[in-house]
Formats: C-alpha cells, sequence, structure tokens
C-alpha cells in the first residue's frame, strides 16, 4: 500500500468529518457534522496525530480566562460545537463558553473514588481521568468515571443539553476492579467505545490490563485481557491508536520474567477485541522486572511504520500491518525516556519526553532519525498548530511554543499547577490546557 492509501486508511470516521466538512461552528453540535477547528477526542483524530492544521499564526500568547470548576481535570479538553468539554475528578462533565469559560451545562455522574479507599494510588479524589471521545452520530460525549467503592461507568452526555442519555457499568473483565485505573484516552471506531484500563499509582494488588468496549448505545459488551498473572496495565494517556481495522495499545510490565505474556509490548487487537498482532522488545523479560517497558507512551503512527518508545528511552521502528512478534522490529535507536502522547506532522513525530520533545524521522527502510531534542525540560505531551509544537512542563506549569524546524523557544506562559501528562488542545487561536482546579486557555494560538 502506498503512504496515500495507508493515510486514507488510518483516518478515523472523526477524522474525516474534520478534514471534509463545511460545517459552521454554530452548525457543528447537530449529529453527524464536525467543524474543522473541532477537536473530538485525544490529539484531535483517532491516529492521534494531534496536528491543528488550521491553527491560526503564533501570536503573542496570554491569559485568554481560567474557568474554575469542581475538580482537576487531567483529561485533554475537547472543542465541538463551539464549545469547550472538559471533565473533573470529581466526576462532572462540564461545557464551557469558548469566549468567557463560563460554564453552559454540566453533568454530575456520581461520587469519586476516595484514596483512603484505594489499595494505592496518587489522585485524589480519583473520577474521570481518561481523555473523553465525542460521537457525532448521537451528539454525545463519552466519558469513564470511577465511583466510590471502586465502580466503573460508562456515562454518554448531550453536547447541547447536558442530559445523561445513556449509562452503563462498563468494568475491567479480570482482577478487582477497585485495583484499576483508567487513564488511557477513550477511542470511538465503528460505533463503539472502546476503555483501556491499568492499575494505580505503586502497582498495587490484583489489576490486569485490560480493554472493554459497548456500543455508543451501551449494548454487545465485549472485553480484552492481557494474558498475564497480573499487571501490563494498559494506560498511556493517547489510548487506542486506529491504524485500519486494527485498534494498536502499549502495555505495561507483566509479572512475568519466564514466560512471555503479552506485556511489555505494542498490541494490535480487531474492532472485536482478539489480538491479532504484537511486537515485543527482546529485552522484555529484564523490562518487566526493571519496570522498563512500553506501555508509558502510545504508539506513534507514521507513514507506513510504527514508533514504540517507552521507560527504556530505546525506540523501535515497526511495520504497521506486521509489527514483528519478539524482536522483530526494523530498527532501533536510543531516543528519550517516554511518557505521554506523541503527535505527528507530515514525516516527522513529535514524542514526549521526560527531559523535553524529540523530533523524530524515519526512512522508507525504516532507519530512525533524532532531528532535535528541545532545549526546555518540558515534560508534556506535544501538539501541534500555528507554525508551532506545543508542549507543556507538567513539573512547572509552563506552556511552551517551540518550533518545528530545531526545537528552540518561540514563546511561553505560565499556566499555574497542571496534572501529569498534560496535553495542550489547539483550535482557532486558542490553546487549551486542564489544571489542578479546571481548564485555562490561551490567547495568542
Amino acid at each position: 500500500m502506498n503512504k496515500t492509501g495507508f493515510r486514507t486508511a488510518i483516518a478515523s470516521t472523526a477524522a474525516v468529518l474534520i478534514i471534509g466538512s463545511t460545517a459552521s461552528p454554530a452548525a457543528a453540535g447537530r449529529p453527524g457534522q464536525l467543524a474543522a477547528s473541532d477537536w473530538p477526542t485525544y490529539h484531535r483524530d483517532n491516529a492521534r496525530t494531534g496536528d491543528a492544521v488550521d491553527l491560526a499564526p503564533l501570536g503573542t500568547l496570554g491569559t485568554a480566562w481560567k474557568s474554575t470548576l469542581d475538580g482537576a481535570v487531567y483529561g485533554q479538553p475537547l472543542v465541538v460545537g463551539g464549545q469547550i468539554l472538559a471533565a473533573t475528578e470529581n466526576n462532572t462533565v462540564y461545557a464551557l463558553d469558548p469566549a468567557t469559560g463560563a460554564p453552559r451545562w454540566s453533568a454530575h455522574l456520581g461520587e469519586p473514588a476516595r484514596r483512603s479507599e484505594l489499595p494505592c494510588g496518587n489522585i485524589d479524589p480519583l473520577g474521570i481521568t481518561g481523555t473523553m471521545v465525542y460521537d457525532a452520530a448521537t451528539s454525545r460525549v463519552y466519558a469513564l468515571a470511577e465511583l466510590t467503592g471502586g465502580h466503573h461507568v460508562l456515562a454518554g452526555v448531550n453536547v447541547t443539553t447536558g442530559a445523561v442519555e445513556v449509562r452503563t457499568a462498563l468494568e475491567p473483565p479480570k482482577g478487582d476492579p477497585i485495583a484499576h485505573q483508567q487513564r488511557s484516552a477513550l477511542t470511538l471506531h465503528d460505533g463503539r467505545v472502546y476503555v483501556p484500563y491499568g492499575g494505580l499509582a505503586g502497582d498495587c494488588a490484583n489489576y490486569i490490563g485490560s480493554v472493554a468496549s459497548v456500543t455508543t448505545a451501551s449494548t454487545d459488551p465485549i472485553s480484552y485481557s492481557v494474558p498475564t498473572t497480573r499487571e501490563a496495565g494498559i494506560w498511556a494517556p493517547g489510548g487506542g491508536v486506529v491504524d485500519g481495522q486494527r485498534l494498536l495499545f502499549a502495555v505495561g510490565n507483566g509479572e512475568s520474567t519466564t514466560g512471555y505474556d503479552d506485556s511489555d509490548s505494542v498490541l494490535a487487537l480487531s474492532p472485536a477485541l482478539q489480538r491479532v498482532d504484537l511486537f515485543a522488545p527482546d529485552t522484555w523479560a529484564d523490562d518487566n522486572a526493571k519496570d522498563l517497558d512500553l506501555g508509558s507512551s502510545n504508539p506513534t503512527l507514521l507513514g507506513e511504520h510504527v514508533i514504540a518508545v517507552g521507560k527504556r528511552g530505546t525506540g523501535y521502528v515497526l511495520r504497521h500491518d506486521q509489527l514483528g512478534g519478539i524482536g522483530g522490529e526494523l530498527a532501533q535507536t536510543e531516543i528519550c525516556r517516554s511518557f505521554g502522547g506523541s503527535s505527528t506532522s507530515g514525516d516527522t513525530a513529535y514524542l514526549p519526553c521526560s527531559d523535553g520533545p524529540a523530533a523524530v524521522r524515519v526512512d522508507a527502510d525504516g532507519t530512525p532519525h533524532v532531528i532535535w531534542r528541545a532545549a526546555v525540560r518540558a515534560n508534556g505531551s506535544p501538539t501541534i498548530g500555528g507554525g508551532a509544537v506545543w508542549v507543556v512542563d507538567y513539573r512547572t506549569g509552563v506552556l511552551y511554543a517551540l518550533a518545528p524546524a530545531d526545537g528552540s523557544v518561540r514563546a511561553q506562559l505560565n499556566l499555574g499547577t497542571v496534572p501529569h501528562f498534560a496535553s495542550p488542545t489547539l483550535s482557532g487561536d486558542r490553546a487549551y490546557v486542564g489544571t489542578m482546579t479546571g481548564v485555562v486557555a490561551v490567547s495568542g494560538a
């Protein structure tokens, strides 16, 4: 398949509507329509490109508004139908006015879990952590809420009215529900919502990495669990990456160091959640023993290749349609310790790194090249638009706009305290970032 055909194949329904729609922002809230500036899922489309091709050119950055909500916003804010959608750790979904940040409606999904009732963890309270996803066909945004008692509920909220139209229990299929945390972004594909599960910070108790799914009408539940005795969490913030009719997930370290158990891997699952392919490094046993797995960063689609890089710092280049099994990469190189979600534009991938993002290109034969490493140690998940690479340093709360050519700083702005793995949403002439108290809108984007 040539590259043009491949890129067409990986486009999600949402991505096609974004690129091809002529709907105005006012009309974009109607079922089946999205505006060009909408951002309906993590990093804008199901390939997780994070590329806002219509963003206004970079200007002077400033704080347009700060909206204080009822909890921290860990998931990436969405832009749909002329409003900003955000979800909090207090289990409330909000629609915000993009001009002022004032709430238009809110929907509370239930009492969140408290740290005192969990076996471990570092988010308190623990409510909605994974990025929501919007379904244009039903005009609903879907969120996974963690409730007191360790229960997990998927809700579909009408984006026009705020009414909760769908609500269903969606527990991880194996292990103890209370030991699981849902941090990865939700994925919408062919009328189904896919929800990955990992463990709590501290890797305690009996959790097993899995993906659960129902239709957008909350029917026909299916699931997949990593065939390990414990751990192997699926928790990278980018969630499932859609590659044609396959969903790619990064999997964390499993408990085994003797018999391979599908952990420390990139898994390809069918829409029916059958495993159809995998890649694991030949260092998997050592990775599992030392917590140096691939599960910390979602797979990156770049042309006909997949880049996989995790906690060890080694970047593996794979064929997108034949991942290679154990040790079957096309090439590898040292890139960085990667935590978060990546973005791509043209032939370049921008990867999240613990000490500042990296720009990477891959030759036709799979040879990778690190083009630059940013001079600033911004450790968030980068997005792209307006002639800049946007990345947050969540240790300091500073948003940076970097030059795509060399990673130099073009502009910066202090946002306040932001959560781990924060990633800017880009739309129109604004950037939107979740904070520990709500959402901040940045002008000049």
